[in-house]
């Protein structure tokens, strides 16, 4: 009896990943692979799983039973071992989108005027100056309306906080820890994916179920 056994092939599917139109994915594409030996890895990598067409639009969902189903066509006896995302989303685009100027200019001050009338609405709401005009008395003894020695530093506090909260001095970074903002677009990307996943595989089942009840 022989004990040897074959070495399951282990993938895990990328979440995202982009391609041409009309141009196919392969696994290597769609997932990383580690299987018994790299002529192996090599070879599976080159198996086609999808090739796009117009009426498909601009994304695609490759399943992992989807992918199962073509590997055992393909090897009838391996053993797969899936982890990660049970799908990948494919997009398709014939190049990336260049960044809009004017738009990114108009964002920018955009956001910079509407958060400096944010800081200065709430300095108004919570009598700030009143506050400074206070703590300059309590400190020095003398009432002061134009506290300037004070407000001055704290003013550029203001922007040295927000630099650090941001972890971010235009390109330059302090540390490798990722900032508020990084967090919230991932957590925003992730569920974009999410749920274009999530509708893709819905239209996909509804068109199997028209198609079904067709051939009824």
């Amino acid at each position: 009896m022989d004990t040897m056994q074959r070495q399951p092939l282990y993938l895990r599917l990328r979440k995202r990943i982009g391609i041409r139109p009309e141009k196919e994915v392969t696994l290597g594409q769609a997932a990383r692979l580690l299987g018994e030996s790299e002529e192996q890895e090599r070879r599976l990598g080159q198996l086609v799983l999808y090739r796009h067409s117009k009426p498909d639009g601009n994304r695609v969902v490759i399943d992992l039973l989807q992918i199962v189903s073509r590997l055992r066509e393909l090897e009838p006896g391996l053993s797969i071992e899936a982890y990660g995302d049970p799908q990948v989303l494919v997009m398709i685009a014939d190049k990336p989108p260049k960044p809009r100027i004017p738009l990114l200019i108009f964002s920018w001050l955009l956001l910079f005027f509407g958060a400096g009338l944010a800081i200065m609405n709430f300095h108004t709401d919570v009598s700030m100056k009143e506050v400074h005009i206070r703590i300059v008395e309590l400190i020095t003894g003398e009432h002061n309306e134009h506290p300037l020695w004070f407000q001055i530093p704290y003013s550029f506090g203001i922007g040295l906080g927000m630099v650090l909260f941001f972890n971010h001095l235009f390109r330059k970074r302090f540390n490798e820890e990722p900032n508020p903002l990084e967090v919230e677009l991932f957590t925003y990307q992730e569920n974009v994916n999410a749920y274009v996943i999530a509708d893709e595989m819905r239209k996909k089942n509804d068109r199997q179920t028209a198609r079904s009840e067709d051939d009824a």
